[in-house]
């Protein structure tokens, strides 16, 4: 089967690789419907993901159907239509226990896929522990909309948990790429009174305009005045969510005294940390990758028709064209929000 796989740092292409088997009596195979195009996929490409291993097979989003299963698995059978985690866990380790299951102690726990063990922009994939790794698609939702629930949904969902959201309040959002957007309609589940957007690029401002007028969206350059406005002189939550050169300064200074500010972007080098600029404001950061297990939660709210995020996916591309479609996504050509690829 073709697979588009990690060779070495800034080589990625099409390779051919044998179909994958069951290695454990925990995995799932499953059959790749449709797939897409991550940010982190981008920072494997460019060497800035050390654990990602050379060989492998990019992705980490995805949904299908699931063909073959081990002897332990009870949750899914073949035949069923299924949501893929991005993360990898046994539900039963000290941090799992505590829903870290991001930190998972299984050697493939947490981000595995797509990074450590083959991934998902194939025709097949390996899911292990597929208990907990697959999540069953509703029959009234389709791929699209089910598509981005293991990743990206799921990372909006935890920064807005984790992100202390109150009713009435006001949260910023740093970001209108697709996480960002992710994280927006999660927040709005909160019910705060005000949504602050963040995004520098144009086209990206006016995406948000178009489907989520509820949210105030700005320029950075218009960010601090619009914060300094709100009742408490900055904003009670911050998420961020771009990942640039100065985002993680943005985000802390249009802050609020006490306020909680949530990472979730995933940066290409250091980000400084300056503790005298910062003394006595107060902050709790909150900081890591996606603790991805409340999938099936999330795919009721999309059920729900409370989460859509169908229209992210701007471009559609044959798993033959992954080239093409990685050149898309990473230049932002044509408008381009999400890529989907097709197996």
């Amino acid at each position: 089967m073709l697979a588009y796989t990690y060779v070495a740092k800034g080589d990625l292409r099409l390779v051919q690789k044998p179909e994958p088997s069951l290695v454990n009596d925990t995995d799932a195979i499953v059959e790749i419907t449709l797939s897409s195009v991550c940010t982190s996929d981008l920072h494997i490409r460019h060497g800035e993901v050390p654990r990602a291993v050379p060989g492998v097979t990019l992705g980490h989003e995805a949904v299908g159907v699931v063909r073959e299963v081990g002897s332990a698995v009870r949750k899914v059978r073949p035949g069923d239509r299924v949501a893929i985690n991005v993360e990898t866990f046994c539900g039963e380790c000290f941090f799992c226990r505590r829903g870290w299951v991001n930190n998972c102690t299984l050697p493939d726990g947490g981000w595995a896929l797509g990074c450590r063990i083959d991934g998902l922009q194939a025709k097949y994939a390996r899911v292990p522990m597929a208990d907990n790794g697959l999540s069953l698609i509703p029959d009234d939702v389709d791929d699209l909309h089910a598509l981005f629930v293991g990743d990206i949904l799921a990372t909006g969902y935890w920064a807005a948990k984790i992100a202390e959201i109150e009713r009435a309040s006001s949260v910023a959002v740093i970001g209108a790429g697709p996480t960002g957007i992710c994280v927006l309609q999660c927040a709005k589940l909160y019910s705060p009174d005000r949504l602050i957007v963040c995004e520098k690029d144009a086209s990206r401002r006016d995406f948000v305009k178009r489907n989520y007028p509820y949210a105030q969206v700005c320029s950075p350059e218009e960010l601090p005045a619009l914060c300094a406005a709100l009742p408490h002189g900055g904003a009670d939550s911050v998420i961020e969510a771009a990942g640039g050169d100065d985002t993680f300064e943005t985000a802390w200074r249009c802050a609020r005294p006490n306020a909680v500010v949530t990472i979730v972007a995933m940066y290409g080098k250091p980000q400084a940390l300056p503790l005298p600029d910062m003394y006595g404001k107060n902050l709790t950061f909150k900081t890591g990758g996606v603790d991805g297990c409340d999938c099936d939660a999330i795919l009721k709210l999309v059920a729900e028709g409370k989460l859509d995020t169908s229209s992210l996916v701007t471009h559609t591309f044959p798993l033959s064209s992954a080239n093409e479609a990685y050149s898309l996504f990473e230049g932002r050509k044509d408008g381009v929000i999400k890529v989907a690829l097709k197996p």
